[in-house]
């Protein structure tokens, strides 16, 4: 299948082949002509897959379909939960609406207000934005979502996560003259994004990818026992240096962020990095450095495990393991993306050495280990004992056996 076949406009098929895809991933050939029909749509798919691309196309047809008759205010609203993922979508969006005169914009928490009030004063046809800073916004009364025809939700599982899911509502009721919904999420699975699903959503089709080869990410996967901290580093810094192009390394905290950018600094590593609370402009620029090439090593704590499109990363490391398996494959995510082949490798101190198991069994792949000569551990992986639970024994056996004792 072509994107012309799909029916969609030439000048987004026009776009779509600028930016170097030739026919439809799985999620776009599905959720495209479903979307383009006007129902609602609950969809999944993995990392990767070109996601954004499926509920794009749709809406900028459909305003290519039926412009803008009159001056007002925005007619798609795309949520997102972090700012980086807004900002991406937002690129995606102009770059897919390049050959047609559809008006796009973004609002994101960081920026300065008098910013957004400029962009929300525009006849936006497309609107991306967080769901925190744009509930200021309709608080005031600077932004307006009575024009509303399509509301999505992107990465909705990590909205909730994220503690949205209440303001994401009321920001639905706001826009409830609405005619269609989207909602995307990595997974179906769990009750929040199906009770999610029940208060926005109405009669969707359920729609789940099941990606090509060509489309999977090609993962190697295997794990580094160490010792301690310093051993950690000094993997990290062996691997940084005679294996790596570009490569994310994952920390748990700000502090050891700090830790560890300071160490590869001193090793020779240039390194760039992403945390939680830093202000929008150098977060924009640590992206930007890392997209271009200019650094190579990007240090992030999990505030960039979602969402973050670099092409060509050819390394995932995990310095600090995650506290649960589906952040540990939403980091991983971020290398072979579209097809392409990575590489994620963590460093598991005997303290992490649960966490292996638990991504072994959440991801049906066995995770080994591997050794760097002059880097081996000193110990062995520890054992992992499952917990018997006490039976409580009947009264007739319990007094049976305490007569027998006597």
């Amino acid at each position: 299948m072509t994107f012309e076949e799909l029916e969609l406009d030439d000048s987004l098929c026009q776009a779509v082949a600028e930016m170097g895809y030739a026919t439809p991933t799985a999620i776009q050939s599905l959720v495209i002509p479903v979307a383009m029909e006007g129902k609602d749509i609950l969809a999944s798919a993995p990392t990767g897959t070109g996601k954004t691309a499926a509920f794009l196309l749709p809406v900028c047809q459909f305003l290519l379909d039926y412009p803008r008759q009159q001056p007002g205010a925005t007619r798609i609203l795309i949520l997102t939960p972090t700012r980086e993922l807004a900002l991406q979508v937002y690129e995606q969006a102009k770059a897919l609406t390049v050959h047609t005169d559809i008006i796009c914009g973004v609002i994101t928490g960081g920026i300065n207000y008098g910013t957004d009030r400029d962009t929300l004063e525009q006849n936006l046809d497309i609107l991306v934005a967080t769901p925190g800073r744009l509930f200021e916004h309709i608080n005031t009364e600077s932004a307006d979502c009575r024009d509303i025809e399509c509301l999505i939700l992107d990465e909705a599982d990590r909205m909730l996560d994220m503690g949205f899911g209440s303001i994401v509502n009321q920001i639905a009721a706001e826009a409830r003259w609405r005619k269609q919904n989207m909602l995307f999420s990595a997974t179906l699975e769990g009750g929040g994004v199906q009770q999610f699903a029940r208060e926005l959503l109405d009669t969707p089709a359920i729609l789940e990818a099941h990606p090509s080869r060509k489309e999977k990410a090609k993962i190697h996967q295997w794990y580094h026992l160490a010792d301690d901290i310093n051993h950690k580093r000094a993997l990290l810094v062996h691997i940084l240096k005679e294996h790596v192009t570009t490569a994310i390394v994952f920390v748990k905290t700000r502090d050891r962020l700090q830790e560890v950018k300071d160490y590869l600094t001193s090793q020779g590593i240039s390194v760039c990095w992403l945390q939680g609370e830093m202000p929008q402009d150098k977060r924009n620029a640590a992206l930007a450095r890392f997209k271009a090439g200019e650094v190579p090593v990007l240090v992030a704590t999990d505030v960039a495990a979602r969402g973050i499109d670099v092409p060509n990363v050819t390394h995932v490391i995990n310095f600090d393991m995650p506290r649960k398996a589906d952040i540990y494959v939403h980091r991983i995510g971020r290398t072979g993306r579209a097809g392409a082949k990575g590489t994620a490798i963590s460093l598991v101190e005997a303290h992490d050495f649960e966490v292996i198991g638990k991504i072994s069994r959440y991801t049906e792949e066995p995770l080994k280990a591997r050794y760097i000569e002059g880097l081996r551990p000193k110990h062995k992986a520890p054992k992992i004992t499952s917990k018997k639970k006490k039976v409580k024994k009947s009264g007739a056996t319990a007094k049976k056996k305490s007569a027998k004792k006597k």
